[in-house]
This record gives structure tokens, sequence and C-alpha cells, in this order.
């Protein structure tokens, strides 16, 4: 059976190398992200493009939607657990830990009521986020949580969720071509 111990060496070197690189040329180290959705005519499905590839995100039936991917907050916490799992590999490669199996679930609660009136205390974003690390590995308990503590250290989402920082945003109204003949 194929466990995660091989590809954590190849992290390992990948890892090594790429701070090795940040280090001598640290003005590289930056680096812009980007993502651009659009929501698609008639179908209202937003279209998310980041770098050569594309997601869907979709509504429930019962929403006006289709289907045809998860919802905006349902994204938000597979890009967590996205996070912790890669952040737990990194990690697990530069400790030299070993790993036969990850998994991470991660879990939520959003309301559908939430901030209309007689239920403006319950929060409009998705909370009570929770998550639970599955790890199959012959290391220590010890050594476990050294790397989990080390996780939560350092995973970029996991401190952008509990740690928010302001977004500011800006809108370009142009008026539709036919509109402006």
């Amino acid at each position: 059976m194929s466990t995660l111990n091989e590809f954590l060496v190849q992290k390992r070197e990948a890892s090594l190398q790429r701070n090795e690189q940040a280090l001598k040329q640290p003005e590289t180290a930056r680096q812009p992200i980007k993502a651009n959705v659009r929501a698609a005519g008639r179908s209202g499905v937003r279209e998310i493009r980041i770098r050569d590839f594309q997601i869907i995100s979709d509504s429930p039936p019962d929403f006006a939607g289709y289907n045809l991917g998860p919802t905006s907050p349902e994204l938000q916490l597979g890009v967590l657990g996205s996070c912790l799992t890669h952040i737990t590999l990194i990690q697990a490669a530069e400790r030299g830990v070993s790993l036969e199996s990850l998994e991470v679930e991660v879990t939520g609660e959003q309301h559908a009521l939430a901030g209309q009136p007689g239920f403006e205390h319950i929060p409009i974003y998705p909370h009570n986020i929770r998550y639970k690390l599955h790890i199959v590995s012959s290391e220590s308990e010890q050594t476990i949580a050294e790397l989990h503590e080390a996780v939560e250290r350092v995973c970029p989402i996991f401190h952008l969720l509990k740690h928010p920082q302001d977004v500011e945003g800006v809108v370009i109204h142009t008026a539709p071509e036919s509109a402006q003949s």
C-alpha cells in the first residue's frame, strides 16, 4: 500500500529548495495571487478562474441554482481543509515526520435567516468552524502534537479565518453597450 512517506521526501526537497531560493532573492519571495469570478448568464453559476484552472460554484436547486458545484461557504471550508492538509505535509516533510495517511474534515454552520429581522444575532458568515486532522502514523503522540502545533502556527488560511483582515472593494460601473448608443 502506498503511503505519504515517499511524497514527503519529495516535499522536503522542494521546500528546502524553495526556501533557499527565497533567501537568495528575497524580492522574489513576495508572490501576488489572483482570482477572477464571472457570473454566467442565464444560470448565475460562478466561474472561478485561478491561473489556468476553473472551478464552478453554484447554489442548490432550492436557491435558484443547478447544483453544479459547491457554494461559496462550502468552498471556504474546502480551502481551509486543503491548506491545513498542505501545511501538515510541509511541516511533516521538514521535520521528517512519518505519515501513512492524512485527511482533514472541516465542518461549520450557516443559517438561511441569518441577519434578517429577528435573526440579527446569528452570523451571516459560516461559523462554528471546526476541523479534525486524521493522521495515521507510527510517530509518538508528542511528535504528532508538535506537528499539529506547527501547522496551526503557520497555516495561512487558518490564520486568515482566525485573524481576519480588512478587505477593500471598489465598483467599476459600466453601462451596457445598448445604452451607450
